[in-house]
């Protein structure tokens, strides 16, 4: 597979067209592939392998000299469609070229990240609350082959400047912002200039915000990752996952090949369904940040909410640091009901909204942290990164604003025993 096009290449635009598309365009044209056959809408190439013409193909394709497609687990045109539609977003406003990766779920692209820049004998430095399973990864598998790991609150400075100098072997400092289901702010910019000043790369999970609402590399970061199956579908329909990076050895060679060896391969109908609904990204996060912040003022007003975590809100205690790296705030919120049984009635009294795992979709997504998403971590642990027993996550779709609240507002009578 030859090293991937940057992105200016990769949307089909000459650099001398004069062509400044907004988010929105880049949204809806990058990356097309608008082929031979005069389909408006990308075909889904539903093959496992390709044929060559004749020997001298081949032996074309073996020297480098052609970039063609060999095998779907190599590569795919709807897979690699869906690369440069991210790498267009993911690198917007950008003068640098960014070139992306595409995997079959979100925690194959952060292993790969992970396992493409750190190895036996080296160490990893996260934040104190991750996503469950990165959670586990990062505790339970990554040491098992020679990979150490440590935390550090907040990344905050002072605190991440001690670690990096206790492990000057430090390959990755990795973040989560905002992090599930904390809603923890991290600085990405300020954590990146110390990590590299200690030789370390800087790994972001830019899930919750997307990269309508924040661009990491943009600030620094070395490597960007992505859950598609989140807000960058928007629809539930597909598991997927994503790795983005300026640097095309990365993706070529590094933690991108990944995908090749360890066979998180995503097809090419989740793929096409994934750049589908990446198109109509921009609107739909405007919807969802709207009415997050209706929800999370309404939630914050309420009496038998104790507390209301959403960056968007001046009371969070990293509400400047979003408002500095992030185009909005987000839907997603969580909120705190006091105790498991509060929480539980809450969970019990909703009508609309559904009781799910997972986020990002169009229709609000409630779920319970302490017993679903980070049920494998022991109470004690769960604590004291302030995951508490009466947490309650929200993913806070599309629908009217007016009839989220609605469905909340009985909720909580019903919690309260009203």
């Amino acid at each position: 597979m030859e090293t991937p096009l940057p992105v200016t290449d990769q949307m089909g635009k000459d650099d001398d067209s004069g062509n400044d598309w907004e988010m929105p365009t880049e949204s809806v044209h990058a990356g097309e592939m608008h082929d031979a056959s005069g389909a408006h809408i990308d075909p889904i190439h539903m093959t496992s392998t390709y044929i060559f013409e004749d020997s001298g193909a081949i032996k074309s394709w073996g020297s480098g000299e052609s970039g063609a497609h060999v095998y779907s687990r190599v590569g795919n045109p709807n897979r690699e469609a869906l690369a440069r539609k991210l790498s267009a977003l993911e690198g917007f406003g950008m003068a640098s070229p960014v070139y992306a990766e595409i995997f079959s779920s979100g925690m194959g692209a952060v292993s790969s990240a992970l396992l493409g820049l750190a190895g036996s004998g080296d160490h990893i430095i996260a934040q104190s609350v991750l996503y469950g399973t990165t959670n586990h990864l990062v505790n339970e598998v990554l040491p098992k082959y020679g990979i150490t790991t440590s935390r550090v609150p907040l990344l905050q400075g002072d605190l991440l400047v001690e670690e990096l100098a206790a492990n000057p072997n430090t390959k990755v400092v990795y973040i989560e912002t905002p992090a599930n289901p904390t809603m923890s702010v991290i600085d990405i910019a300020s954590t990146t200039e110390i990590a590299h000043s200690h030789g370390a790369s800087v790994v972001v999970d830019n899930t919750f915000a997307t990269p309508v609402l924040q661009r990491p590399l943009s600030l620094g970061a070395d490597v960007v990752v992505h859950s598609t199956t989140k807000f960058i579908n928007g629809h539930g329909t597909v598991i997927g996952g994503a790795l983005i990076s300026r640097d095309p050895d990365f993706i070529e060679n590094g933690g991108g090949a990944l995908v090749r060896y360890i066979g998180a391969v995503p097809s090419a109908m989740d793929c096409w369904l994934t750049s589908i609904g990446l198109k109509t990204l921009p609107l739909r996060m405007r919807e969802h940040c709207a009415n997050a912040r209706a929800l999370a003022d309404f939630l914050d007003g309420s009496e038998m909410v104790e507390r209301t975590y959403w960056p968007g809100l001046e009371s969070h205690p990293q509400h400047e640091i979003a408002s500095k790296q992030m185009d909005d705030f987000g839907a997603m919120i969580s909120i705190d009901m006091g105790d498991f049984e509060t929480a539980s009635r809450l969970m019990d009294g909703l009508s609309m909204c559904s009781l799910a795992v997972s986020l990002g979709n169009v229709d609000t997504l409630v779920q319970h942290p302490a017993s679903m998403t980070h049920r494998l971590m022991s109470e004690e642990d769960r604590l004291a990164v302030g995951i508490t027993d009466g947490m309650v996550r929200i993913s806070v779709g599309i629908e009217s604003a007016k009839d989220i609240i609605a469905d909340f507002d009985r909720a909580i009578s019903f919690a309260g025993g009203s």
